[in-house]
């Protein structure tokens, strides 16, 4: 039996979340706004030749493991990661680490995960967790999600590791194996704010970041008409499961980033950062709206003039918005 001495802690996303956990537990206290800003969480794209359940993939993420990668990188932090093609050899590898003292972070997928609530099962591959132990083919999760650390079994765990679907987790398996004692955290955080600042207004792909939201309006506005009112419903329905069900998305990553900049205004002596802060809190309510009168639209219970062309103006503000503050961000020194 192996069971570390392991600090549960929630969290509003997984994987930054986990990368707290994980260097909270090798004595590197973080907050999770910190992990998410240096990590670079915050993105967005609209794939519609990705399907995900039948629906264009809306992602307000970056690809998976990337928080985790980025901010252990910027603070110089030195990381073991592993995928595999053999279901049996990553559960061997997993007992091993354990078994050397360290908590193992892990991607899975959640529509398997049996200590999930019925309703938040999806066939969703990015989320994040952590084992700490393990005992006679039963293993200890945090799991950031969970008020309470859980269980699950040997052949459970293999199978949510090895889901299929788009961004497939394959096993994924990572944890730090040093952590310097005294970190200078803010290059970290400079470095961090220019990455998130390019990823949504510096890429010129029209489907990522900014360009990426208006895109996505401008593929709203023809959708009852070309998909027919139920499909539309259906391709809406889709959007707002990745903004408000997966992870904490649309909204709460702007919630989340805000908090990243308060903090970092102290951190860095730089005042202005919090003013920034307040505008990116004030656009995360207009990402609520969104969903709010998105999903009475779903319902058929949205007023006439609450049309489709309605949510895509209000996608068409938020961008403006967010193009304004990630300019502003660019320009930090």
């Amino acid at each position: 039996m192996v069971k570390l001495e392991f600090e549960h802690r929630q969290a509003g996303h997984c994987e930054s979340g986990v990368t707290r956990n994980l260097l909270n537990y090798h004595h590197h206290k973080i907050s999770e706004p910190m992990a998410f800003g240096i990590g670079a969480g915050l993105f967005f794209s609209y794939l519609p030749f990705l399907k995900m359940q039948h629906a264009p993939t809306t992602s307000f993420r970056v690809w998976p493991g990337q928080v985790f990668d980025r901010a252990t990188k910027e603070l110089g932090v030195k990381t073991s990661i592993h995928t595999f093609r053999n279901p049996k050899e990553s559960m061997d590898k997993l007992n091993a680490v354990l078994e050397q003292g360290y908590p193992v972070g892990l991607q899975v997928g959640t529509y398997h995960l049996p200590f999930f609530p019925p309703e938040y099962r999806m066939h969703y591959n990015m989320h994040n967790m952590i084992a700490y132990g393990h005992d006679n083919g039963n293993y200890f999760i945090s799991d950031t999600l969970m008020e309470n650390l859980v269980e699950i079994n040997y052949e459970d765990l293999k199978r949510v590791r090895f889901a299929k679907g788009a961004f497939a987790p394959q096993g994924r398996m990572y944890y730090p194996t040093y952590v310097p004692k005294d970190i200078d955290i803010r290059p970290a955080i400079i470095k961090g704010i220019r990455k998130t600042a390019n990823n949504m207004v510096g890429i010129p792909f029209p489907i990522i970041g900014v360009k990426g939201i208006r895109y996505l309006a401008g593929r709203m506005r023809n959708w009852e008409k070309k998909l027919g009112p139920e499909k539309a419903s259906y391709y809406l329905g889709q959007v707002l499961r990745m903004e408000e069900e997966v992870g904490t998305a649309g909204a709460g990553f702007r919630y989340i980033y805000g908090a990243f900049l308060e903090e970092a205004s102290g951190v860095l002596n730089q005042p202005w950062l919090r003013e920034i802060s307040f505008e990116m809190g004030e656009n995360a309510n207009k990402w609520r709206e969104f969903s709010y009168l998105g999903s009475r639209n779903c319902k058929k219970r949205g007023k006439p003039d609450q049309s489709y062309d309605f949510l895509a103006d209000i996608l068409l503000e938020v961008a403006d918005r967010e193009e304004k503050i990630f300019k502003k961000l660019a320009t930090i020194k």
